[in-house]
């Protein structure tokens, strides 16, 4: 399942401005670690390697930087910025709360139908991925499925900042993929989730999300230390 930020660069390409590409190309690079947590990279490397002049690599880097994924270097380049456990702890928190409202203003309010229906296909696509040793879909539809909670708040300020968050989160768990246990409890938390939401439970849906955050969390950061991949 595609991710809700980026775009079809075949069909929407003359749409979008070189600057835009860059962000989107860029950004999904330092997500999924093509460009790994701590690396340097000289703007003209990136224009090559995404076809592009060096302009737009550089706009589309002060907008990343300000998103907390990269840092500008001037006359040095662009340096991917780790994510430490501090900074998992300090981001979970956030996200956490946030997440947490998210799920217990649409259960109080009444979720839609086609929004449950929405959300109850990403759960299932989870579910089928996992079921078939695809760990990558799986974080991808597990991605999808909280950002479109927090968009179903109805509060643009507060979907913004999960967005973020998100982006430096997929980063820690593109890293920890493939060493974790099978994500089936995070799954069953999620369907429970939905049946909260679906008959006005507000706030069970609000203790359940907060739960399924924190476990997350929790385990994240013990694979990072036994792992020894933070320095990160």
């Amino acid at each position: 399942m595609a991710d809700a930020a980026m775009v079809d660069l075949d069909n929407s390409s003359e749409k979008l401005s070189q600057t835009q590409r860059a962000i989107i190309q860029l950004r999904e690079m330092v997500i999924t670690n093509k460009l790994l947590p701590g690396s340097n990279h000289l703007e003209a490397e990136l224009a090559v390697l995404l076809g592009m002049s060096r302009t737009p690599i550089r706009e589309a880097a002060i907008i990343l930087e300000g998103q907390g994924l990269v840092e500008v270097k001037p006359r040095r380049g662009i340096r991917v910025l780790p994510v430490s456990t501090s900074d998992l702890e300090e981001i979970y928190a956030i996200l956490t709360e946030l997440e947490a409202l998210s799920a217990w203003q649409v259960a109080s309010r009444g979720i839609l139908r086609k929004d449950l229906e929405i959300l109850n296909d990403y759960v299932d696509e989870m579910e089928d991925a996992i079921n078939k040793g695809d760990r990558v879909r799986w974080a991808n539809a597990d991605d999808m499925f909280h950002r479109k909670l927090a968009s179903l708040s109805g509060n643009r300020r507060l979907e913004g900042i999960v967005a973020t968050y998100s982006d430096q989160v997929h980063r820690a768990r593109m890293l920890t993929l493939h060493i974790r246990p099978a994500p089936l409890s995070s799954i069953s938390g999620q369907r429970e989730l939905l049946r909260a939401m679906e008959f006005g439970n507000a706030d069970k849906a609000r203790e359940l999300h907060r739960r399924h955050r924190t476990e997350a969390k929790n385990e994240m950061i013990e694979l990072i230390l036994s792992h020894g991949f933070m320095a990160l």
